[in-house]
């Protein structure tokens, strides 16, 4: 009887994945790597971008808040090729829609914001995707790059 069960669920959440279609619509952005698009809050895939209350410091060592320096570069990224197109991933543990996410003119988000500081490759997730793109902007200090800072994933550990 469990084990039936178990079989059951595993169906139902395969098919539910197999339905969930491409989200795809104007993009407010919540912060550096979260968006919403028509009432579905979608978290990019294997990226991590700092917490809107981070604090980074820059190249001179002053502090800025790098959260929102995150999520407004993400704002313009977005607002210059609209529509946004979010494939599905999976649900995280808040039940969003965890997605790959794409402007109309077909560039990925995940790796834009990796690829100029803003986010962070999350191997965790990511399995290394955005690794080649994350040696460039740390080479280039670009974004979070020009200075110090602590990933967000132990910024939140540490809060």
């Amino acid at each position: 009887m469990v084990r039936t069960a178990t079989v059951l669920i595993f169906i139902a959440l395969a098919q539910q994945a197999l339905a969930q279609g491409p989200v795809i619509g104007r993009a407010s952005v919540i912060d550096g790597d979260t968006i919403e698009i028509a009432g579905e809050r979608i978290r990019f895939n294997g990226v991590d971008a700092p917490e809107s209350w981070q604090v980074c410091h820059d190249g001179n060592g002053k502090a800025y808040r790098c959260g929102q320096a995150a999520a407004n570069a993400l704002d313009a990224f977005l607002g210059a090729s609209r529509p946004t197109r979010c494939e599905y991933h999976s649900r995280d543990r808040y039940r969003r829609f965890v997605g790959d996410c794409f402007r109309a003119d077909g560039e990925s988000v995940a790796r834009w914001l990796v690829r100029n500081g803003h986010a962070l490759d999350w191997p965790r997730y990511s399995r290394g995707a955005y690794a080649p793109e994350q040696a460039k902007a740390r080479a280039d200090r670009y974004g979070m790059w020009q200075g110090d800072f602590l990933e967000p994933w132990e910024a939140r550990r540490l809060r």
